[in-house]
């Protein structure tokens, strides 16, 4: 049986995480055919160093699929069947301003968590609303797999704005923390393991995680996790050995495993649970913005342009992402109704009866061509109850704040966000972000 050939737009065009996805794309076409990828960006000349190396890429190694780069969106997202959407709104130049402002009082400076992870998503809100408007004029058939951070806040905000739109929100942090266990554990894959896990985006635990043979996996895990965290160094596979902002991250697991040893937790709690200790821990005058930029884009910018130049990509340092993988899985239980399970994140609607209905959780679902259907996790204990619904009425308040042009709903977030001192600092800070996203966010009264 032929399998239908799908079209798509990733928005986001110019991201350096564009060609892992066009790599992994053209390595899964066996179980998920393509005949056209369109590249979109509002940044032409951004999208057009990636885009070059891109079509270079695609012709080499399916010549029969179409390419297109645009920075028109009626061209975009007209005869499209998946928009995978990976912007970023204000790009490196506003990730700056998120992450040094609130360092300049103290307070956690990073672009997902915090009062910067707040300032990235009120510019997020309409861009994303925006791509979804284009989508449903020109292919309302289609569907949008969104990853454009911060998801917790852009999740909360669509549900709000656009409830029956096609949109999966979708997140790579507990994918990459997943093949972590699967090497722990000793297999290839994080296919290879069926895991319980709840909670909101950047803010959730693994309850149960097994093999496929439905052996408990715990025990090893938080034997291994107690001593290393999620850092890979003792078993010689550290991927991430060239950065050890992210090897500090995963090494720091145990003391976030400490705080609860019944479950394991994903790493962006060290930012809520021990803010102060990632303070002290932070240059002021170099994050991790100035890392990426100073790393990761100009290698993959040089790449391109070396790609580019010679005509060929041969001999490529581009790699395929854990990120992109999971992207390609989640096409895949649509357009052929797999039904496979994996972490969404879907309104709450009862799976977590001891938190609000309308709450955007992350948890496992179960994915085919009508979308996907929620499993029920039950309650979870008091701990992880109280977090959450501190994390949720800030996201909720922000997304208030944004459709109803509220200053005071604003400052009541950042208020309470785990990550604030009190309210005079949350006040003083909030009045600096406002002068620095004066050309993204509403007007606030």
């Amino acid at each position: 049986m032929d399998l239908h050939e799908s079209s798509i737009v990733i928005a986001g065009g110019g991201s350096t995480y564009t060609p892992e996805i066009i790599l992994m794309l053209l390595d899964n076409l066996h179980r998920f055919p393509i005949r056209q990828i369109k590249l979109y960006d509002n940044d032409p000349d951004r999208q057009k160093i990636v885009a070059d190396a891109c079509e270079i890429i695609v012709r080499e190694h399916a010549p029969h699929i179409a390419f297109l780069a645009t920075t028109d969106p009626e061209t975009a997202f007209t005869d499209v069947d998946f928009c995978m959407a990976h912007i970023r709104s204000g790009k490196y130049e506003m990730r700056d301003r998120d992450e040094k402002i609130p360092l300049k009082y103290g307070l956690v400076g990073q672009e997902t968590c915090g009062v910067g992870g707040i300032a990235y998503g009120l510019r997020s809100i309409p861009d994303v609303i925006q791509l979804i408007d284009y989508m449903e004029k020109w292919s309302p058939n289609c569907w949008m797999l969104n990853y454009s951070n911060p998801a917790a806040i852009v999740a909360e905000a669509v549900r709000a704005a656009r409830p029956h739109s096609k949109v999966l929100n979708i997140c790579d942090m507990p994918i990459d923390i997943m093949e972590r266990m699967a090497k722990i554990c000793g297999f290839d894959s994080r296919k290879d393991l069926v895991v319980r896990y709840y909670g909101l985006n950047h803010f959730g635990w693994w309850s149960d995680v097994r093999d496929q043979d439905g052996s408990d996996l715990m025990p090893k895990l938080k034997a291994y996790v107690a001593e290393n965290g999620y850092n890979l160094e003792p078993l010689g596979c550290e991927p991430r050995m060239n950065d050890e902002d992210w090897r500090h991250t995963y090494r720091f697991a145990r003391e976030l495993y400490a705080t609860d040893p019944s479950v394991l937790p994903t790493t962006y709690f060290k930012y809520y649970l021990y803010p102060d200790h990632v303070v002290a821990d932070t240059d002021p005058t170099y994050t991790r913005v100035d890392m990426v930029k100073d790393i990761r884009e100009k290698e993959v910018f040089s790449e391109c342009e070396r790609i580019a130049a010679c005509g060929t990509s041969e001999g490529t340092t581009l790699k395929i992402g854990v990120h992109a993988s999971f992207i390609v899985d989640l096409a895949c239980a649509i357009a052929f109704n797999t039904h496979e399970r994996m972490l969404l994140i879907v309104e709450n609607q009862g799976s977590i009866p001891n938190l609000p209905e309308t709450a955007m959780v992350e948890i496992p679902c179960i994915v085919g061509s009508n979308g996907p259907e929620p499993l029920r996790i039950g309650p979870i204990p008091w701990f992880q109850k109280g977090l959450i619904e501190q994390q949720l009425a800030v996201e909720k308040l922000v997304v208030e704040a944004f459709f109803e042009r509220s200053y005071q709903k604003l400052w009541q977030a950042f208020i309470l966000s785990k990550t604030m001192k009190d309210a005079d600092v949350a006040k003083a800070v909030l009045d600096d972000l406002i002068e620095a996203n004066k050309d993204y966010w509403p007007e606030l009264n």
